[in-house]
């Protein structure tokens, strides 16, 4: 097969918009890949025998797309500049009638917007922690969810706007917390009730019925209470990360327990309309209900790092094997051969 891949580079980004950064956050690319990536992701395809293209991200893959006769686009493409940026390249692959793998336009913008996605898993009988989406400051006065609260942007990923403080204990922090993220990142602010419990992330594949789980993988913190831990930007770029955070692959909580928390990761997929392959981020509350938190429908894939790709190892895969099955998925879905 001729596959042509979608990805948008941060190095890209850094070198267009240096004039843009001064005094943006430093996370403001964070969700964006390296070459080392999609070279990887383009090692295993050609060694399955496909032919491969680099299609890129923006304009440039359209103009790649429109010119290049691929059969189908391996989609790593973030997207940039609003809300629905993730569904840029499945929506271009819809409409031109090429293939695509991972999750359709729909469910890429409906999950990158946080408050969305929680409103449609609670619509489908999902738990998610109580929340308000806060777009100026004097939103802060309609907020009269318990403390402690977490806050977040409401459309980003890879952690962006995660930090260890991101957990707000009362009305001074709030107040503070918000007023930064709106400045920095000029987009609404997610506030929710913050999960004291087990943080788990659950891998999942496949598409409606055959949606099933792969592997759930416990974040146990090492340094403080779970009541108190935030698995935050700090922790992943930390180099030392074994000394701050645990990946507990089985988990160590009890079975039952973890079948609870898969079962509202498989209910959340299902509900998004999620296929081929998602991470889904579940964390217990105090009284360790787990709770729906956010799905990754266009989960991060590096090799080594990412937390998908840190599952699959320690489930007993290895890189090619999970690259192969996102593929595999999609080819049953789109009945290619």
């Amino acid at each position: 097969m001729h596959i042509g891949i979608a990805f948008d580079l941060k190095a890209d980004f850094l070198a267009e918009s240096a004039p843009a950064r001064e005094g943006a956050p430093d996370d403001l690319f964070e969700e964006y890949d390296s070459d080392a990536t999609v070279t990887a992701i383009e090692r295993v395809l050609v060694a399955r025998g496909h032919r491969v293209t680099r299609l890129g991200g923006g304009r440039r893959f359209l103009e790649n797309l429109l010119r290049e006769r691929v059969e189908l686009v391996f989609n790593l493409a973030e997207g940039r500049g609003s809300r629905s940026r993730e569904a840029h390249v499945p929506a271009a692959c819809e409409m031109l009638g090429v293939p695509c793998t991972h999750s359709d336009p729909l469910t890429m913008a409906v999950t990158l917007d946080k408050a969305m996605a929680k409103r449609v898993v609670a619509s489908a009988g999902v738990p998610t922690p109580g929340f308000v989406v806060v777009e100026r400051a004097a939103d802060l006065a309609r907020i009269e969810l318990p403390y402690p609260l977490f806050a977040k942007p409401l459309f980003e990923g890879s952690s962006m706007g995660i930090r260890r403080r991101s957990r707000i204990a009362d009305r001074g922090e709030l107040e503070e917390r918000v007023g930064a993220l709106l400045a920095d990142y000029r987009e609404p602010v997610l506030v929710e009730e913050f999960c004291a419990g087990d943080e788990f992330t659950v891998g999942l594949r496949g598409s409606g019925e055959s949606a099933r789980v792969i592997g759930t993988m416990e974040v146990e913190p090492l340094l403080v209470p779970r009541e108190q831990f935030v698995y935050s930007l700090e922790v992943k770029r930390n180099v030392n990360w074994a000394e701050e955070i645990s990946y507990n692959v089985p988990p160590k909580r009890p079975r039952a327990q973890v079948e609870r928390v898969e079962k509202v990761a498989l209910d959340a997929y299902r509900a998004l309309g999620c296929r081929d392959i998602s991470r889904i981020d579940v964390r217990c509350d105090a009284a360790g209900n787990p709770k729906f938190i956010e799905c990754n429908p266009l989960p991060g894939i590096a090799p080594g790092w990412s937390d998908l790709a840190i599952l699959w190892d320690r489930l007993g895969g290895n890189y090619d094997t999970m690259i192969g099955a996102i593929l595999d998925e999609a080819c049953a879905r789109l009945k290619l051969a």
